[in-house]
């Protein structure tokens, strides 16, 4: 049986919104994007993404939208202009972003009068994940809109949970962003301390990751920090500020004690301190070369 077709406009053209847009181009459904950057080239297989000019355009000729944007602003200035429009085809939104519960939920309020519903289906991976259609997907919201759309997940992730109430899905993508910080920075630390073994990096790098202390963010990010090449990023240390600023909201929310969070939020600001903006967040990596340098010096 031959899976309902939907036309689609996906708003924001960035690392997720390109890499999605690449594998619906290869399903059944009709695909246009939006991007404020309008020099945007996007194409699969040589079949190009029909990129408009016009946000407003997008909005009168789809009926289902994905959203992957950067900021709250973004997503409220892409549901406002929906909201102000007399005539539109749109039936649903899958809001991919990690943003704000708040946030969304406000968006999500500002539909009801227009029959519209506003998904929470925040993407668990990277960019580079992303381009492989190796992500996850927690969604989260009204069912019925879910499994009417559910089948566009398809195309461009490996497994999407449907996690009942709205922001359950953005609970979630905390909690596993939550993990991934510290992953992060537990790999870099093991890196470097592998530096001092003698042992090529290659083949501690193949060991541990056959083992019980590898993990995914290790397997994808050790090898960035071995070459300390951290371009083209997967995630922009500037952008993922944003992600753990939310996450230190979310846990001060609940007052959970979190050490190890705390540690590695000291990391990505001196990061940032670095000059490291543009990089990936592997580059966590060069915070402990700097701090690991700084204490040779001081034994001099």
């Amino acid at each position: 049986m031959q899976e309902k077709s939907f036309q689609i406009g996906v708003v924001g053209l960035g690392i997720i919104g390109s890499a999605i847009s690449k594998h619906l181009l290869s399903s059944n459904h009709q695909v246009i994007g939006f991007d404020i950057d309008q020099n945007k080239l996007i194409e699969n297989n040589g079949q190009p993404l029909t990129i408009s000019t016009s946000l407003k355009e997008l909005l009168r000729s789809s009926d289902v939208i994905i959203t992957c944007l950067p900021n709250e602003q973004s997503l409220s200035d892409t549901v406002d202009r929906l909201v102000s429009l007399k005539d539109t085809t749109v039936k649903t939104i899958i809001e991919m972003s990690t943003l704000g519960i708040a946030c969304k939920s406000k968006n999500k309020e500002k539909l009801i009068s227009k029959n519209i519903h506003l998904l929470d289906c925040p993407i668990s991976g990277t960019g580079e994940q992303a381009s492989r259609a190796d992500i996850v997907i927690y969604a989260s919201g009204d069912e019925q809109s879910y499994k009417e759309i559910e089948s566009i997940f398809n195309s461009f992730s490996k497994d999407c949970f449907y996690l009942g109430d709205f922001g359950n899905g953005s609970k979630i993508k905390l909690i596993a962003n939550f993990l991934v910080s510290i992953h992060n920075v537990a790999s870099a630390e093991a890196i470097l301390l592998a530096e001092q073994t003698g042992i090529d990096l290659d083949k501690i790098f193949e060991v541990i990751s056959s083992g019980a202390g590898t993990s995914k963010i290790f397997e994808l990010r050790a090898p960035m920090m071995m070459k300390r090449e951290y371009k083209p990023a997967t995630m922009k240390m500037n952008v993922w500020k944003k992600d753990m600023t939310l996450i230190r909201e979310f846990i001060d929310l609940y007052s959970v004690s979190t050490p190890l969070f705390s540690a590695t939020e000291e990391l990505y600001e001196l990061a940032l301190e670095m000059g490291l903006e543009e990089e990936d967040t592997a580059a966590v990596y060069e915070t402990l070369k700097k701090i690991d340098q700084e204490g040779a010096d001081k034994d001099e």
